[in-house]
């Protein structure tokens, strides 16, 4: 009898759509198929089949396949596929991957630099990715990866991040996946629904089909010949499973009740009465012939896991090495068990089913018996239990029953993961911990598990979830847990409020926390509260907040000094440094300076990342760089911090829109806000909508602005620190673009209002700049009221210094200082280079006061403003601009076709496009005739040009416009 049939049997339209993907692959345009069926179906024979088909034409194969020992081991099945690489003898250390290869250290040991790092799955995923493309050898790769129904949640976001992006890439990814549910199965189904992969369902053999297997396996030309009754037996007891059909046709074999004989197969007495009516039943006898030696040490083994140590498996059987290998080897000739590479010391059952036919085997006493000497021989083999063998420790210990000393293992364990940046694993391990704790009655313990589980799931995003534990918390009060440690758990969900911008929850865990410490006073503990106390207070609504923030803050930092508290001290300073950021900007650089020094003095690295955060924010208020914002960004994306991520692309977001990127502003808002939501970060999201609001509030479209602000008020932004922006930067501009300067002094005056009511630490809402600039136009604001401005640091910050400059020089005019205004509007301008809307929308509301004053150049501001606001179909400011220059007796050109072509300069000075036409061909130094032949005129008119080009462009004569036309084009 063959162990598989030669052909595969009913998977031929399956078959087909593989080998096209493998040939669309090959072309470079890759793409994802999951295998989805039951256990047994034949989704592992189907794979061989696609990478037999991958390796006769040439392709390169990795093979990683998810394990199930104990909890999921982080990233499994990729390090195995990747590890291949290194075994073909290829060299890889030269592939062009740039900062990622770094990244793979963390899946290739090869290239583990040996430094503490906790990639985001997005990082990492484009380096696997990366790693892919690079080393298919320009014939294409298939990454198989089989079992990920037992996948880890890090292998699975990997994943998900490669099933997205590997369009137009020479990789084809092939993943099997059993119909169980499963987070797997999620993401095979999400990716089918958004046609990002094919989704291949592998249905049971019908009747016909399973007779065609039977008849291959046996080796016969058709169904014919082989026993009726066998065929029945084998299609009623398999209900179409190839792998039940293989298992029960060998048990029929292995027990003489099917026979081959000169005349061909024939079933000797009843096959309904001889063979086995379970799976289970063959593959016990087939372990019963290895011994009842044998029997233990499978059963041992399959208590261990799918995937079993031979190490350990030797220490709970206490057999010997000869004895081990030998039953091994008999394991693997009854097709019961196989090597698990690459691992040398790690076996592998061949199917679950046989794992859970041996557990019909044992009794409950006997399986938790097993259980208990497993988790003792991984203990004392690896007493430090460091990487997996924690966690399958703790599995262990919970199969025995084990509970309490289970929870504990896990809780390590995730600690550990939460520490490595493993933060899906770090949930599941936490909460399993979490769960044990809360039925062994142990307190304290859980306590520990809790403290780590709830920043753990804020990280994460499950905000719902680590409130659902709030309740939790009185229990815990009532059953002896410490007054120290129950407040470190409010105090703990009170951070997590604040994280999801639920600034009410917060403050009434950080007063539970405050009653709890009443009766045990602990200033260390009180420091902790008070500084979470005081990110909160700084979001909380009232005229006060910033001075309270500040109080509590300094306390923090006061007690954390004394106590020697750096997580406290730190999250103090950098607090500190965002109130002093409106005093003295050099103030908070050197608070900053402190809460960097001590995150790395203490190797916090979530510390130094938050004040590089906050680093990065002060350098783009005050020169609109974005650099440091990007580093802080790439550093959270390490540590997997979800809200500081979010919070960064917020920051850039509004910082395309100011810089006039709309497109990618529109883009990248819709990306960052549709995961935002999802997860419920309300300041995140309030962000993220007001600089949408502002996006459509400077492209002039009022309405679209309002329906984005509607959304805003969902989000509890009455009070918030975003607020004030809605009007500052949406609503003022949107005004001022429809010409409605009385309407938008309103809005500023609304915004001054509010930041009256709660101070906000976002300093670009106007106050401080564009308010003061129509102040002063409109005669409201004198030379005190400018100095009381500019006196603030905020008036500094790049954004507001344009139109302080802007005011600056309007009071210089009307002072009679006309040069010194000029300068001053020079200085604008260079503020406002990065900002294109608000530099020429500046230059048109200064240039009536310059026209009126004498000083300036009005004549050429409207013509830049008109240009880029007729270029941006604002229509009202392009007609003002229009009639302004109509006032002020200068010719309002028609805007032709190749207009944009024109420099700047000259397009201000009045050149037009046929002018520009003559002025480029003078380069050449072409007389009047040459150049009317060039452009198909008359010599006369082409004289016309030149002689408006030097009047224009106020240039000596007929040379010096030929000299600046030459220097022009060699510009």
């Amino acid at each position: 009898m063959r162990s598989h049939a030669p052909s595969l049997v009913g998977r031929d339209l399956h078959l087909t759509q593989l080998e096209r993907s493998l040939a669309d692959a090959r072309q470079g345009m890759g793409s994802v198929v999951f295998l989805v069926g039951e256990a047994g179906v034949g989704k592992s024979r189907l794979a061989a089949e696609a990478v037999g088909q991958a390796v006769g034409s040439g392709m390169r194969v990795l093979r990683g396949r998810s394990s199930t020992t104990g909890p999921a081991v982080p990233f499994r099945p990729l390090t195995e596929a990747l590890m291949s690489l290194f075994r073909g003898g290829d060299p890889l250390d030269d592939l062009a991957l740039g900062p990622y290869r770094p990244v793979l250290g963390r899946l290739i040991p090869d290239w583990d630099t040996g430094e503490r790092d906790s990639t985001s799955m997005v990082i990492l995923g484009e380096a696997v990715l990366r790693l892919l493309i690079a080393a298919g050898r320009g014939q294409g790769q298939l990454l198989l990866l089989e079992d990920l129904h037992d996948a880890d949640p890090e292998t699975l976001g990997v994943l998900e991040y490669l099933v997205d992006n590997l369009a137009y890439t020479p990789v084809l990814l092939v993943a099997t996946v059993r119909t169980d549910i499963s987070d797997a199965l999620d993401l095979a189904q999400s990716a089918r629904r958004r046609g990002a992969a094919t989704v291949v369902e592998l249905p049971p053999l019908s009747r016909p089909q399973v007779h065609e297997m039977v008849a291959a396996q046996l080796g016969v030309d058709s169904p014919g010949d082989v026993p009726a009754e066998v065929l029945d037996r084998l299609w009623e007891d398999s209900a179409g499973s190839p792998y039940l059909v293989e298992e029960l046709l060998q048990s029929m074999i292995g027990s003489g009740t099917l026979v081959q004989g000169p005349g061909g197969w024939r079933a000797v007495g009843d096959p309904r009465r001889d063979v086995p009516s379970t799976l289970a039943r063959g593959i016990l006898r087939r372990i019963d012939r290895l011994g009842a030696q044998g029997l233990t040490l499978m059963s041992a083994a399959a208590v261990l896991g799918r995937r079993f140590p031979l190490s350990v498996l030797q220490r709970v059987t206490g057999v010997d090495d000869r004895t081990l290998l030998g039953h091994l080897h008999a394991g693997v000739a009854a097709r019961l068990v196989v090597p698990d590479e690459p691992a040398p010391d790690w076996y592998s059952f061949r199917h679950s089913p046989t794992l859970k036919a041996l557990f019909t085997h044992m009794t409950p006493g006997r399986r938790a018996e097993l259980a208990r000497r497993g988790a003792q021989a991984v203990e004392e083999l690896h007493p430090a239990l460091e990487g997996d063998w924690c966690a399958l420790a703790a599995g262990l210990r919970c199969e025995a029953g084990d509970r309490v000393e289970a929870g504990l293992l896990y809780a390590d364990a995730g600690g550990r993961a939460l520490a490595a940046g493993a933060l899906n694993s770090a949930v599941t391990l936490l909460s399993r911990a979490e769960s044990l704790l809360a039925e062994g009655g142990d307190p304290q313990a859980r306590a520990a598990a809790l403290e780590n589980l709830l920043p753990a799931l804020a990280e994460a995003g499950d905000f719902a979830r680590a409130f659902d534990l709030a309740d939790d918390l009185h229990a815990l009060g009532g059953e002896g847990l410490s007054p120290v440690r129950l407040a470190t758990l409010h105090a703990r969900l009170a951070k997590v409020a604040h994280t999801a911008g639920r600034w009410s929850d917060g403050n009434r865990q950080v007063d539970r926390a405050r009653e709890v410490l009443a009766g045990t006073p602990d200033e260390a503990t009180a420091a902790a509260v008070d500084v979470t106390a005081a990110y909160l207070a700084l979001d909380t609504p009232g005229p006060d907040r910033t001075q309270h923030a500040e109080k509590l803050a300094r306390s923090a930092a006061d007690t954390a000094e004394r106590h020697g508290l750096p997580v406290v001290a730190c999250q103090a300073w950098e607090l500190l440094a965002t109130v002093a950021r409106e005093r003295d900007p050099r103030e908070s650089e050197a608070m900053l300076g402190q809460a960097m020094s001590a995150a790395e003095r203490h190797r916090l690295p979530l510390q130094r990342m938050y004040a590089a955060t906050r680093m990065g924010g002060n350098a783009w208020l005050a020169e609109g760089d974005t650099g440091g914002l990007l580093s802080a960004r790439a550093e959270a994306l390490r540590l997997g911090s979800v809200n500081i991520v979010h919070t960064v692309d917020g920051i850039l977001v509004l910082d395309a829109v100011l810089r006039g990127r709309d497109d990618v502003a529109r883009s990248a808002a819709a990306e960052c806000l549709a995961v935002v939501r999802r997860l419920r970060m309300a300041p995140a999201v309030r962000y993220v909508v007001m600089a949408q609001a502002t996006l459509e509030a400077h492209r002039g479209d009022r309405q679209a602005m309002e329906a984005t602000l509607a959304a805003f008020t969902e989000w509890d932004g009455a009070g918030s620190q975003e607020e004030p922006l809605t009007r500052g930067l949406a609503g003022a501009f949107c005004a001022l673009l429809e010409e409605n300067r009385e309407l938008a002094r309103e809005e500023l005056a609304a915004v001054q209002a509010m930041e009256a009511d709660n101070p906000s630490t976002y300093h670009l809402g106007g106050t401080h700049g564009l308010g003061l600039l129509l102040d002063v136009l409109e005669g409201d604001a004198d030379r005190a009221r400018y100095a009381e401005i500019t006196a603030t640091a905020m008036a500094r910050m790049r954004w507001n210094r344009q139109f302080v400059h802007l005011a600056e020089a309007v009071l210089l005019g009307r002072e009679g200082a006309g040069a010194d205004a000029a300068a001053a509007v020079a200085r604008a301008l260079a503020a406002a280079e990065p900002y294109p809307l608000a530099q020429h929308l500046g230059l048109r509301l200064v240039a009536d006061a310059a026209h009126e004053d004498g000083w300036g150049d009005p004549v050429g501001w409207l013509r830049r403003a008109e240009h880029h606001f007729h270029e941006r179909d604002i229509a009202a400011v392009t007609g003002a601009c229009r009639a302004g220059l109509r006032r002020l007796g200068a010719p309002v050109h028609q805007h032709r076709s190749g207009t944009s072509g024109i420099p700047e300069q000259l397009r201000t000075q009045g050149v037009t496009v046929r002018e520009f036409d003559v002025f480029r061909l003078l380069a050449e130094r072409l007389s009047n005739k040459d150049i009317a032949d060039r452009l198909f005129i008359s010599p006369r008119t082409a004289e016309k040009h030149i002689a408006s080009l030097i009047t224009k462009t106020g240039a000596a004569n007929r040379a010096d416009l030929c000299a600046r036309s030459a220097a022009l084009r060699s510009g």
